[in-house]
């Protein structure tokens, strides 16, 4: 009983923590927070993976137009892409895994998807914005 309530405890914090992250650009994840019905909550989250995907690949888009015919460098943000992906899903896999098979699970597993993907989206974000001369930064600027 006192291990169920420490695990259920542990839960609450994490997607407290979790929905604390997701202040994004996209901010209809701070109101999923405040819907009043479990099934309203997993749908806002994930209309808000959905709105943060698409500008994350909008972004991703216009490194690729950056990188033009430079297929070496452009191989490399594929494989970066890839790998990224692979992380986001196989961490949030894990980091919710005391969820899964309840109820809560897809919330979850929304709540952290969006908030990874908001972070490569500031990732990708960041390469477009880099200045002439910037040797740490792949992505040629404008």
């Amino acid at each position: 009983m006192i291990a169920a309530s420490v695990k259920l405890s542990a839960f609450a914090i994490t997607i407290s923590l979790l929905a604390a992250g997701t202040a994004s650009p996209v901010r209809a994840s701070d109101d999923c927070a405040n819907a009043s019905a479990q099934s309203t909550m997993t749908e806002c989250y994930g209309k808000a993976l959905t709105a943060i995907d698409k500008e994350l690949n909008e972004n991703y888009r216009k490194i690729e137009k950056r990188l033009g015919d430079d297929a070496d460098t452009r191989k490399r943000l594929v494989a970066a892409e890839r790998a990224w992906v692979a992380f986001r899903d196989a961490e949030c896999g894990f980091s919710t895994s005391a969820a899964e098979g309840g109820s809560l699970y897809p919330m979850t597993l929304a709540i952290c998807r969006t908030e990874l993907t908001r972070q490569r989206n500031e990732q990708l974000k960041a390469y477009l914005a880099c200045e002439e001369g910037d040797v740490s930064c792949p992505v040629p600027p404008q």
